[in-house]
């Protein structure tokens, strides 16, 4: 079967292979699912890869197929597999479990392995292929009525988890009301961010570089936030004005971006960083102010990255929240497909060079 791979450690090397058609008997213990993939998006974290950034092929093969945020519909289950049947659609969680013991119960997401397995991207292969096979465990039940914007559920997940674990942190206040709330970034991650956010009633503002109007500040604008382009005032001036923010979700790529945004934190605030900097670049920073606002104002900042299956199903709940709060809005996010996976030189070109993309995606197949 057809698979868009790249070689890992080699710039631009994105090409289009083959892989064996799995089998539900690959997974042990009769609990095989074979799903038929649906769409795929793909992200900076596919860029990142193809310009050999980071990423490591499976063992016994010197490619890495591609694309961790998948959507299919199972074709097959094993004799053991409960809740799901063929016909129903699902979305793969990326992280699969090492050897910690955050491994064991669930929670491979917390890994603490210094080798660590992702589909798509370290050491196993992604879903930017026409079958695949997996475990229950990792695969996430999506309804029929939400099948249009199923292939936003892997990013839906990394804003959920971001945000449960920001309340669980500040538990240690006691009492924590948050109500003003930045978002850093106006893609996929960004946009999601701002929607859960103002799906639990909270102040948002998102900061991107683009000068409005644009798709993106008409779809922040759409559910009651507020859009600020730092073409048009700097972050630190539209925090003088709109903050300081409680909650701080930063989701730009830009190592630059999040270590600005430690300076806009309100008193008792928390910082979520969810971006990937491959990069080596070097920052000057205002160290000793950083430090000392965060020391005297209780101030906390945390990385996240993807999400077990908790946070996908909390996923599948906001996308109906959303549907019924903001009907079509979430259609809106999929601005650049892709047909089939022979095109891979134009998805990768859309994803590289199209500024204005909000996610771009393969359709597999029709559906």
């Amino acid at each position: 079967m057809k698979a868009i791979a790249v070689l890992p450690g080699k710039p631009n090397s994105v090409h289009r292979t083959d892989l064996p058609m799995p089998s539900v008997r690959d997974v042990p213990g009769g609990r095989g699912v074979l799903v038929e993939v649906l769409r795929v998006g793909v992200d900076g974290t596919d860029k990142e890869i193809n310009a050999a950034e980071y990423g490591a092929a499976p063992p016994g093969y010197e490619f890495l197929v591609i694309g961790h945020e998948s959507f299919g519909r199972v074709v097959e289950v094993g004799p053991n597999v409960t809740g799901l049947k063929p016909g129903d659609f699902v979305a793969a969680t990326v992280r699969r479990p090492g050897k910690s013991l955050y491994d064991q119960i669930g929670h491979y997401d917390m890994t603490t392995d210094d080798t660590y397995y992702e589909r798509g991207i370290n050491l196993l292969h992604g879903f930017l292929t026409e079958h695949v096979v997996d475990d229950p465990e990792y695969l996430v039940k999506v309804p029929a009525g939400l099948k249009g914007i199923g292939v936003l559920m892997e990013p839906l997940s990394v804003v959920e988890k971001g945000i449960v674990q920001a309340y669980e942190i500040q538990r240690r206040l006691r009492l924590w009301r948050p109500r003003r709330t930045a978002v850093m970034g106006s893609g996929a991650i960004g946009l999601l961010t701002a929607l859960v956010l103002r799906l639990r009633g909270l102040d948002v503002t998102v900061f991107s570089r683009t000068r409005p109007p644009t798709l993106k500040s008409s779809l922040v604008e759409a559910i009651g936030a507020r859009y600020v382009s730092t073409e048009e005032a700097s972050l630190h001036e539209a925090a003088r004005e709109l903050g300081p923010f409680d909650i701080v979700f930063e989701a730009t790529g830009s190592a630059r971006v999040a270590f600005q945004s430690m300076e806009v934190l309100n008193k008792n605030g928390i910082l979520i960083l969810t971006s990937i900097t491959g990069g080596r670049k070097s920052l000057e920073i205002p160290a000793d102010d950083i430090n000392l606002r965060f020391v005297l104002d209780n101030k906390v900042m945390f990385g996240t990255v993807n999400a077990n299956r908790e946070y996908f199903e909390l996923g599948v709940k906001d996308l109906a929240h959303a549907e019924s709060e903001h009907p079509g809005w979430c259609s809106r996010l999929l601005t650049n497909p892709i047909q089939g996976l022979e095109d891979y030189r134009e998805m990768m070109r859309q994803l590289t060079e199209d500024k204005r993309a909000v996610k771009v995606y393969v359709d597999v197949r029709p559906f």
